[in-house]
């Protein structure tokens, strides 16, 4: 059943047709008087005394986010004309309390920034023209606020007046990660007013600033929720929320406006730099270590440790601080939570490297030669070639330099025809010619991961964060040399005549007495130089430290190139001891050519300026006559077909 509507009913009724007859007169009203205002206003070229304009465009303030206003809700006191001096000034207030109250609190309140301190239509733009915040063209439009605070804040000469002690601020946003994204359109991304505010921007110190250091990561949060859980939790975290000073926030480790995603060279979260800058600017800092009781050499080890190094060179897949101990959820290794907590350790390290850990625990890691923590296999291997490279290298330039300035003072001896005996037959030229090709590419490409930002090591690492191809280089360089190892063995397998050369290589007790007699002769206490047979102590000397060296760093070489497996079926302190052998027996082979071969077939005045053998396969007969006249009359011999000596 239907009927009238109850009186109270009827009464709400007829209340809203009221207030909405009352706003419509309203309306009706403000714009008369804006049409009265506009008879003037209206006008482009009405001025006033002081030649000031007082145009206002009707349509554009129709338009704009006080449209629905008349003049004399703003402009407070113009009832008559002409106009009261004073009259109608603007109090923004009025209507904005709030926004005004928590301006007079910021950075900018006029207390603070004087006669330039921004007004209202400074950010908001014209006053009789600016539209809505949300309208695209709004000057504090989140994509336009960029080019509106960069009026003041990316103006040199206001700069200068007001300085932040931060330097380009708006040129630096635009270039990061978050102005670039604005930029795209893309409205999530981070604008002025996320991280400082709109109206109550304080300055870092003030402890109610949003970018003052404590509030930081709750700043960061409104956006980044999870990885603000995740940092809450961590070390970090704890330590910012018990206020420890050197605690670092978001902006210590990714910066302030000049952000960059994690993939970008630049970004100070690069892989290539996470370690090295970011990281390392607290662990290596003296004073924070020792004011948070932090190990003082974790940095450095990792620093000098393959990883580290890699990544020196720029190398983007190696492993870095965060890839073993996380990015924002980083907790001691202590904490079973930890991803470096010993129990975690193998399904850490299994990310890269599957398998880790499975026959053996994984040791320390992060180990110098100072700590004690250092395994004595690793520690045994350390001593004995520290000890074995400088008595090595002090006795090769002893030796060479002694024989130099004995044939220095001789002068250069009757060695002057051309005659040449056959020294280095095809098989033995090869197997030279593909160590002369390998080995010289070892040591660069292998020094330059030791010391990537040299000069001579550029070229191999240029490429290093999108092709490793310093590693690529010296694995190649390493087969070819296990090449040349190999066809050494099969020609020595294949041809008798070079297994008795091999067999006349052979130390005996008259290497010891030769260089005795060497040393007598070359400090003048002997007056012939003693002769030798098909080799000297000398040659002896190289080739079996080159096949005792080859042998060392292949087998060392493979334990680090196929780490999967050695990580797998090998405790950590083999490999670290097989890592320290090879760079230890990389110098000291470097200098046994550098100042022991290249002596020998190079700056030996008796050979300069070079000993052709390896290229022509045959030596001086001069030479071999006056040093070794067994080896003349054993060419002789061969040369008429005759049986050779045993």
């Amino acid at each position: 059943m239907t009927g009238r509507p109850p009186a109270s009913t009827r009464g709400r009724a007829w209340a809203r047709a009221g207030a909405i007859a009352a706003l419509l007169f309203l309306a009706r009203t403000g714009r008369a008087a804006d049409a009265d205002c506009l008879a003037c206003h209206g006008d482009r070229d009405f001025k006033s005394e002081a030649g000031r304009s007082l145009f206002v465009d009707g349509d554009k303030r129709a338009k704009s986010a006080h449209g629905s206003l008349a003049c004399a809700d703003c402009h407070a006191g113009l009832a008559d004309y002409p106009h009261a001096p004073g009259a109608g000034k603007v109090a923004c207030a009025t209507c904005h309390e709030d926004a005004r109250a928590a301006l007079d609190k910021s950075v900018h309140a006029r207390t603070n920034g004087g006669s330039e301190a921004p007004y209202c239509t400074t950010c908001h733009g014209e006053a009789h023209a600016f539209p809505a915040r949300p309208d695209p063209l709004s000057p504090v439009a989140k994509r336009n606020l960029p080019h509106t605070c960069g009026a003041c804040h990316a103006s040199p000469s206001f700069m200068s007046r007001h300085p932040l002690g931060i330097s380009r601020p708006i040129e630096a946003y635009e270039q990061s990660v978050h102005g670039r994204e604005l930029a795209k359109g893309n409205d999530k991304a981070a604008s002025c007013s996320d991280c400082h505010g709109a109206h109550d921007i304080g300055k870092a110190r003030d402890t109610a600033s949003r970018i003052n250091r404590w509030n930081v990561p709750d700043t960061c949060g409104q956006c980044h929720a999870k990885v603000r859980e995740a940092f809450g939790g961590s070390i970090h975290g704890q330590a910012v929320a018990r206020g420890l000073a050197g605690a670092p926030v978001c902006t210590d480790c990714h910066g302030e406006h000049a952000i960059l995603a994690p993939a970008e060279p630049g970004s100070l979260v690069n892989p290539a730099r996470v370690s090295s800058v970011t990281c390392a600017r607290c662990h290596a800092d003296e004073r924070l270590v020792q004011k948070f009781n932090l190990p003082r050499d974790k940095v450095s080890a990792f620093e000098d440790s393959f990883h580290g190094l890699a990544g020196r060179a720029g190398s983007q897949s190696v492993a870095n601080c965060a890839s073993c101990h996380g990015i924002h959820n980083i907790l001691p290794s202590s904490d079973a939570r930890s991803t470096v907590h010993p129990a975690n350790l193998a399904k850490t390290c299994g990310a890269c490297h599957p398998g880790a850990g499975e026959r053996f625990a994984i040791g320390p890691v992060h180990v110098t030669h100072a700590s004690r923590s250092e395994h004595a296999a690793v520690r045994f291997v350390r001593v004995a070639y520290l000890t074995l490279i400088p008595a090595t290298l002090g006795f090769m330039l002893l030796h060479n330099g002694l024989d130099f300035l004995r044939k220095l003072r001789r002068g250069r001896g009757a060695h002057g025809s051309d005659a040449t005996l056959p020294r280095m037959n095809l098989d033995f030229r090869i197997a030279h010619a593909l160590v002369v090709l390998s080995f010289p590419v070892l040591v660069v490409t292998g020094f330059a991961l030791k010391y990537p930002e040299a000069w001579w090591a550029a070229p191999l690492v240029a490429f290093e964060g999108r092709l490793a191809l310093r590693a690529y280089v010296h694995r190649a360089a390493a087969i070819a040399l296990c090449a040349a190892c190999a066809y050494h063995v099969f020609h020595l397998l294949r041809s008798r005549r070079d297994r008795r050369a091999l067999r006349r290589m052979l130390p005996s007790a008259r290497d010891a007495r030769d260089v005795v007699d060497f040393f007598g002769w070359a400090l003048g206490r002997r007056g012939t130089r003693p002769q030798f047979g098909v080799f000297n102590y000398a040659e002896k000397m190289e080739y079996w430290a080159f096949v005792w060296g080859t042998a060392v760093m292949a087998g060392s070489g493979f334990v680090l190139w196929f780490e999967s497996w050695s990580l797998r079926l090998l405790p950590t302190w083999a490999i670290d001891a097989a890592t320290a052998v090879h760079w230890y027996e990389a110098i000291l082979a470097t200098l046994a050519i550098l100042v022991w071969h290249f002596y020998m077939v190079v700056f030996d005045p008796d050979v300069y300026p070079m000993d052709r053998a390896w290229l022509t396969g045959r030596a001086s007969a001069d030479h071999l006559r006056a040093q070794r006249p067994v080896y003349e009359r054993l060419a002789r011999r061969q040369r008429l077909g005759e049986p050779p000596e045993e």
